[in-house]
Formats: structure tokens, sequence, C-alpha cells
């Protein structure tokens, strides 16, 4: 063993150091007595001081007259320092929610720092939790959410020891979502020493938005995991031409402006059904179909009727059979643009720096262009394990959305088509349905 460079610099030895330096001290004894000098020489060559090595000799020396195993291990406690604060758990469940929104409230109202507080966050003893709102949903609600999902079931599955639901190949979710140029509030990650972005507007009230209207189906895969439909059939823009009315900077009155529509109604909405959603449907649904598809749509007033004799005048052309249906009423995690779809564009379309209509809608549009095919499967499996949580609470939506790790059994190639249904929770929705 190389001794150190700086024989005057105090360490703590290692227990492999401490057992060379013994085995250092017997080559220099002679009948359990040290030759003279040793001490002084090996403390030199281990760059230790002299009571390090004495204390070594002596400890091993009196676990030996003891009849004990040579032990050289340090004694010093494992633990050094001001103990930590621990906070009593109970102490914080019976602190009201409304005064844990924030570590300074929760730690004042159980008498700690707030270091402390935050510690116990990053070590996972109290984890912080986002709560969203939910709709309220009557007891018809919930029968009708219990319903729907119960319809889901495959009628095959049913007679056999595991009921799975549809493929649900052949609906098409149709929704509506405001999209923003920005955000009042946006993070950022910054290096030290780096400006702040500036963002200002004129006011945060009235910040340019665009409505779109979204048409997705599931995609589908061929036995080799190509790609044969994507399943996104398009988002469309409630927007305008309109002559601008007076000259600006920016252009001359007269030319053709692109405006939201900002009130969107059943003649809108309709018209953007039969104009665009209906002929988008026909020109990228796989050929080879068979039996109708279906049109979700959720309860909102601007959507029209499922009997509505235009659109299925317009749905009936062609030789296809569209037909449009809506989901339970107060149930946006039926949909599966809510449940996830839409946050993901947003996602994306917000990385981008808008200025203008046209630069939002081209964005949007990009952004649902560029969602990979397979998140869109994943947001229906996601769909489907939803509906079996809602079965499990009888059409309630006191759920939390599960998690299947859909990413690592794309991986090992066992991502599954349908999802299962235990028939346990079948029966025991049918028993509350006849209640």
């Amino acid at each position: 063993m190389e001794p150190s460079t700086n024989p005057s610099t105090k360490k703590n030895t290692t227990l492999a150091q401490r057992q060379t330096i013994y085995q250092f001290l017997l080559q220099e004894s002679s009948d359990g007595e040290l030759k003279k000098g040793s001490i002084s020489e090996i403390a030199s060559r281990f760059s230790v001081s002299t009571r390090t090595i004495s204390r070594i000799w002596h400890q091993a020396k009196f676990q030996i007259d003891h009849g004990l195993p040579v032990d050289l291990s340090s004694n010093k406690p494992k633990v050094v320092g001001r103990k930590r604060v621990q906070i009593n758990l109970n102490q914080v469940s019976e602190v009201p929610l409304r005064r844990r929104a924030n570590i300074r409230s929760l730690a004042k109202s159980i008498n700690v720092s707030k270091s402390t507080m935050h510690r116990c966050i990053k070590e996972g003893v109290v984890r912080p939790h986002t709560n969203a709102i939910k709709p309220t949903l009557t007891h018809e609600n919930r029968r009708e959410r219990l319903e729907f999902c119960l319809s889901k079931i495959t009628i095959q599955s049913l007679l056999s020891p595991i009921p799975t639901f549809y493929d649900m190949f052949n609906v098409v979710h149709i929704d509506e979502k405001w999209f923003y140029i920005s955000k009042p509030s946006k993070r950022y990650y910054l290096v030290p020493g780096e400006d702040e972005p500036l963002r200002t507007c004129k006011s945060k009230k009235f910040i340019t938005k665009v409505m779109f209207l979204a048409a997705v189906a599931r995609p589908r895969f061929d036995s080799l995991g190509n790609e044969v439909f994507s399943g996104k059939i398009g988002i469309y823009p409630f927007t305008t031409l309109a002559p601008a009315k007076r000259s600006s900077k920016n252009r001359i009155a007269g030319t053709l402006e692109t405006k939201p529509i900002l009130s969107v109604n059943k003649e809108v909405t309709k018209s953007w059904l039969i104009e665009k959603v209906l002929p988008d449907i026909k020109a990228k649904w796989p050929q080879g179909h068979i039996g109708p598809i279906f049109i979700q749509q959720d309860n909102a007033k601007p959507h029209i009727d499922v009997n509505d004799s235009e659109f299925l005048e317009a749905a009936s052309r062609d030789g296809f059979d569209i037909r449009l249906c809506f989901q339970p009423p107060n149930s946006p995690d039926l949909n599966v643009l809510d449940l996830g779809f839409f946050r993901a564009i947003q996602s994306l379309q917000e990385q981008e720096v808008l200025r203008t209509i046209d630069e939002l809608v081209d964005a949007v549009q990009t952004s649902f262009e560029r969602m990979p095919s397979q998140q869109l499967n994943n947001v229906f499996l996601t769909l489907q394990t939803c509906m079996k949580e809602i079965i499990k609470v009888q059409g309630g939506n006191n759920y939390h959305v599960p998690h299947i790790g859909k990413c690592r059994l794309e991986r090992e190639g066992n991502l599954p088509l349908q999802i299962e249904c235990d028939q346990n929770l079948l029966d025991d929705a049918i028993l509350y349905l006849n209640q």
C-alpha cells in the first residue's frame, strides 16, 4: 500500500486499511510484543497518527485475550449530526384538505418548518396530488354510464369465461376544443443567469382562440404491425374568411382575413359534419369494412339530433351506412379525445411560436398529423380500461385511470387488442341495474 503524499492530513481509515495495518503489526511483533519503534514506522508508512496504530493493536490484543475473533470495524456511530425531524402522518391526515393546498400552510398546521415538509415530499413520505373537478352525476347518469359500458361487451364473449370489450373499429369519436395562441402562465426551464422571457398581450381575458372539431377512429395494423389506417379522420377549425374593414400597417382594407367563429350553433356543426367530416370518413375509411359506422358525440347543445334528415341523407350516399350516436351525459371520460388525445395535440401545439390565427390553425393541424397512430390506439385501450373501472364503481366517476404499461407491452409484442372484464363485475353491475 502506497503512503499518502501528505502525512499530516487527518483521515478516517477504512476497514481494509485497518486490517492491512494489523497484518504489518503482526509481522513486527514477537510473543505478543511489538518491536521498539514499529508503531512510529507503520504510522509513517500509512500516513496516520501513532495513536491510530496503537489503538488498532490494543483493540486486536483485547479481543484475542478474551477469546474473541479479531474485528477491526469502526466504533464510530453510523449516523452523526442533528437528528431529522419526523412528522406524524396521522397528524397530517387530520389537517383539513383546504389547508393542505401548499407547503407553507401544511407545515404551519402541524408545527414543522417548510424545509422539513419539503424534504418529506421529496422522499415520498407525503405525496403531492393534483385534483381535478369531475362532473356531478345524478342517479340516472350513473345508470346510463353503466348501461353504455355494458353494451360495449361483445355478446360472443359473454358465453366465454372471460368477457371482453368490442374492438371499437367501427366508431368515430368527435368533439370540439378551444385552442389558444398562448396561455396566461407557462413553465420554462432556464439556466442560471439566463434572462426570463417577456410575454405580453393587451388583455389576458381576450387571448386569441379558435375552436376545432376533431374526428378520430381506432387505427388498424396488419399482422406485421404495419399501419393500415391511421385513425385520424381530421381536425377542422371553426373559422371563416372575411374582408378587412379598414386598412392597417399589416394589410389594406378588403383583404380576406381568417376570423374565428366564436358562436358555434347547430347549423354550423351540421355544416361541418356534412361538408368536412363525412367526406373525409368516406375517403379515408379502410376498404372492405362491413356494417355501420357510428359517429359518437357528447350531449353539447350545438350537436345535431341522431335523426337529422339532412345528415342521414348525406351519410347514406356512396354506399356508406354512417350513423350518429350520443355518449352518456356528463361523461367526457368515455370519449378518446377528452380522455387524452386533445392534451397530446395541445402539448405539441404549445411548443410553437404563434402570432396570427392562420399560424394557430396550421400549428394545431400539424400537431394532429404528427401524433403517432400508435398513441391514438393506446388511448382507445385506455378507454376500455376506464369502462372496466366504471363498471366496478357502478357507473360513477370516482376512479383512477388505470395504467397497464402499454409501451412495455408494445415492445414485448403483447399489447392486447381488447381489454378483458371479470364476470363477477358484470354480475354485480346487472344486479345494481335491476335493483
